[in-house]
């Protein structure tokens, strides 16, 4: 509920709930004054907005779940805000529901809460790699169809030994992963927009190649890059077409930077052996040949499903939206603009 009004606190607006820090955001309503919409879809907050109701608010903190309610953060609900929002602070390592350029053309600033997730993640990489790999999908969904393994039987899996697994995008999760992984004995590689320093590489015992090498040479290929407009569908027809024969796909990232219904395609003419994926294009919806694909491990966008760090992402987030009433900076502002 939105707080007192002729308070001279400064104000956050707070799009989304509060899960777990329960104490920290508590101990920020005793420096702010909390406004809170009582909109349930996005038309009704915009003119909730444009009516004032929110004037004055300094800062908004946002869920990924709240975007049901405002949509994506973009020119026209900007435009609705009061021109006192000067920090968006997003909880989530993934921030491709806001409109960086927009929120930079109005001189807002944006953050997200990028090594909170990073664990947690990739640990739902590894899971999934595993999962394609062995191909337990397809025994998964016999068992539960009262089955056993199914009649004829599932193919058999493959172990990861041995296997050069490709990492696109070797961010904090990327590195996560790659760390994780060595435990299984894989051989690395890694393509990123800025190669990894030597001393990094050396603790991940991970080899820098091409895109188009990456794509060549791996066996199993994991997506850990953020959505953009440079890296939407970066995985199509002709990416595919690169591939090893029978590579395995895992994408804990973004749905969209795989175009869908490549990977249909691939999966149905055997370029693509299996996939795991816990994240999809059009979420909540799921390509149909995805569903009906038996050696496709799905999982409902839950990398980072876990009480630890739920509450790490929270945490973080209102760390962020203290340090902009405290000190008008940003703990982890966005790489787009940093040094802006």
């Amino acid at each position: 509920m939105m707080a007192s009004s002729g308070s001279t606190l400064p104000k956050v607006l707070l799009l989304g709930k509060i899960t777990h820090a329960h104490s920290s955001w508590d101990s920020l309503q005793e420096i702010a004054e909390i406004f809170t919409p009582r909109s349930t879809n996005r038309d009704d907050f915009l003119q909730e907005a444009l009516s004032g109701a929110f004037d004055g608010c300094q800062v908004a903190y946002r869920t990924f779940a709240s975007f049901r309610v405002t949509g994506k953060i973009d020119g026209e609900l900007l435009s609705s805000l009061p021109a006192s929002i000067r920090y968006i602070c997003h909880n989530g390592a993934g921030y491709d529901q806001v409109d960086v350029a927009a929120c930079t053309e109005r001189g807002i600033q944006v953050s997200n809460t990028p090594s909170a997730v990073d664990d947690a993640t990739a640990d739902m990489g590894i899971f999934l790699l595993l999962g394609a790999l062995r191909n337990l999908s397809v025994g998964m969904a016999s068992l539960r169809a009262g089955e056993w393994r199914g009649n004829p039987a599932p193919a058999l899996g493959h172990d990861p030994q041995g296997k050069t697994l490709g990492i696109l995008g070797m961010g904090g999760i990327g590195r996560n992963m790659a760390k994780k992984a060595l435990a299984f004995g894989v051989k690395i590689r890694y393509h990123n927009r800025t190669r990894l320093d030597e001393e990094q590489e050396k603790e991940i015992e991970a080899e820098y190649v091409d895109f188009d090498t990456l794509l060549a040479e791996s066996d199993v290929l994991s997506l850990n890059l953020p959505l953009n407009p440079q890296t939407r569908h970066i995985i199509s027809h002709k990416e595919f077409a690169k591939m090893k024969k029978g590579i395995t796909i895992v994408n804990t990232a973004r749905g969209a930077v795989i175009d869908e219904a490549a990977l249909v395609s691939a999966l149905e003419s055997g370029q693509v052996n299996s996939a795991g994926l816990d994240v999809y294009e059009n979420e909540p919806e799921i390509h149909p040949g995805l569903l009906s694909n038996p050696r496709v491990l799905l999982v409902p966008h839950m990398g980072t499903w876990t009480v630890e760090t739920e509450l790490k992402m929270e945490e973080w987030a209102i760390s962020n939206v203290r340090m902009a009433i405290e000190s008008g900076k940003l703990r982890s502002i966005v790489p787009e603009q940093r040094g802006s």
